[in-house]
């Protein structure tokens, strides 16, 4: 096994610790590609503090700057329905079975949904802006991806 697959199955084993209903493993590795901010491969000490400095303390525009970073699975500047989808399917793998809303008891239609929500100039890709301006009206948003606290902090 190689370092790489180590650190990820670590980081995966946390995961599972905290959600043992669901399968977190897709969640941890995207949430791992964003605390390995180099993208070495390795989750440097100074990288982990400053993640979890964010997610635990930072103020809500901090945080959903972190959360974009999750979302742009490419780091191109904008969220794709792809990458939504991708990060949203991780979500519901990792929390298991959850009663919901029938517009969102899938993650399609939860994608489906934040996009009619947030993308303010329909171009099906979601800028900064348009993602922080939609989170702020759907804290949701920040509290599903366990980025914790008040969402209105």
């Amino acid at each position: 096994m190689s370092c790489l697959s180590r650190l990820l199955q670590g980081f995966i084993k946390i995961y599972k610790q905290f959600f043992p209903q669901g399968d977190p493993t897709k969640f941890a590795s995207l949430v791992f590609k964003v605390f390995d901010e180099n993208n070495d491969g390795s989750i440097e000490f100074e990288e982990f503090i400053r993640a979890l400095s964010v997610t635990s303390r930072g103020n809500l525009d901090e945080k959903l700057h972190w959360a974009f970073r999750l979302y742009d699975v490419d780091n191109d500047g904008f969220i794709t329905r792809e990458e939504m989808y991708n990060i949203v399917d991780a979500i519901y793998q990792m929390v298991g079975q959850q009663p919901t809303a029938e517009d969102e008891n899938t993650p399609q239609k939860r994608v489906d949904k934040i996009f009619d929500q947030m993308d303010t100039n329909h171009d099906d890709r979601l800028t900064l802006d348009e993602f922080r301006e939609g989170s702020k009206a759907d804290p949701r948003i920040v509290q599903a991806l366990s980025l914790g606290g008040d969402p209105s902090t």
